[in-house]
């Protein structure tokens, strides 16, 4: 048993400390935004970490979303953990809210698209071939026919099909957060990659110990019923994923360098 209580008319709230159960060892991995170098070298950390720590049954990659926009290689993000599915197969990518947008933009939605630009989605649109001629340009119409032709299906398929949450153990995993007080059944997908304050401010227990992205932080920001790792890769060029096997957490991260541009960081 992990110290669950139940409580009249309320979810069962966890006050141990959280376990992820046995024969299982999880990396999660905090907002990456278009940087695949960094991605990269994380990998390869993992990987080593992986094989230090020795057997342990299943070792599962949980991707917290926000593959795209504000750093420079958002298709080639996409194109990598397509690949890395093939070498790597326990692996589950979760759709931020920037996916969401994206995909919205790419199947023709204007209003999207203008909304993408704002967030960094500039960026994005470079790395599918666009010049910075052809987005100053381009009307709005002309780069919403552009984009549909450029994203290659593959992309979208595999954007379309990212969860929202996964549940191991005593731990939720979701890209910005849950809503406070509201059975995890009951979530919905939108808060699940939108939520900030609501969530952000809550202190109390809840069904799970969540470990989300979103909302950036200079470290990790551990609280007593939560965990964020977005550190602000596309920027500070840390990008930082936590392991978790048992009851232990452990943390690895890259160093690489970064725009120190954290413009826009509540998008």
């Amino acid at each position: 048993m992990f110290g669950l209580f139940r409580a009249k008319s309320a979810p069962d709230l966890l006050v141990d400390p959280p376990h992820l159960g046995e024969g299982r060892r999880v990396y999660a991995i905090g907002d990456i935004h278009g940087r695949l170098d960094l991605l990269k070298d994380l990998i390869d950390m993992i990987a080593a970490d992986d094989q230090a720590r020795g057997s342990n049954g299943t070792t599962e990659l949980i991707m917290l979303g926000d593959f795209v926009d504000r750093g420079p290689e958002s298709a080639g993000v996409l194109d990598y953990l397509l690949r890395l599915r093939t070498w790597w197969p326990s692996i589950t990518c979760l759709q931020g809210n920037h996916e969401e947008v994206f995909l919205m933009a790419a199947r023709g939605d204007e209003a999207a698209l203008r909304f993408m630009t704002r967030i960094g989605g500039r960026e994005t649109l470079l790395s599918y071939g666009a010049t910075e001629n052809d987005l100053d340009q381009m009307t709005l119409g002309e780069l919403r026919d552009w984009l549909m032709a450029a994203v290659p299906d593959a992309h979208l398929q595999f954007m379309e099909s990212m969860s929202d949450r996964v549940l191991i153990g005593d731990y939720a995993f979701v890209h910005a957060g849950i809503r406070p007080r509201v059975p995890m059944e009951e979530q919905e997908g939108k808060d699940l990659r939108w939520i900030r304050e609501e969530f952000l401010s809550f202190e109390q227990p809840h069904p799970y110990f969540v470990i989300h992205g979103h909302s950036i932080t200079s470290g990790v920001d551990q609280k007593g019923n939560r965990m964020g790792i977005d550190t602000g890769a596309y920027a500070s060029g840390v990008l930082t994923a936590v392991g978790l096997e048992g009851s232990d957490q452990w943390f690895l991260s890259t160093s690489g360098p970064g725009t120190g541009d954290f413009s826009g960081i509540d998008d």
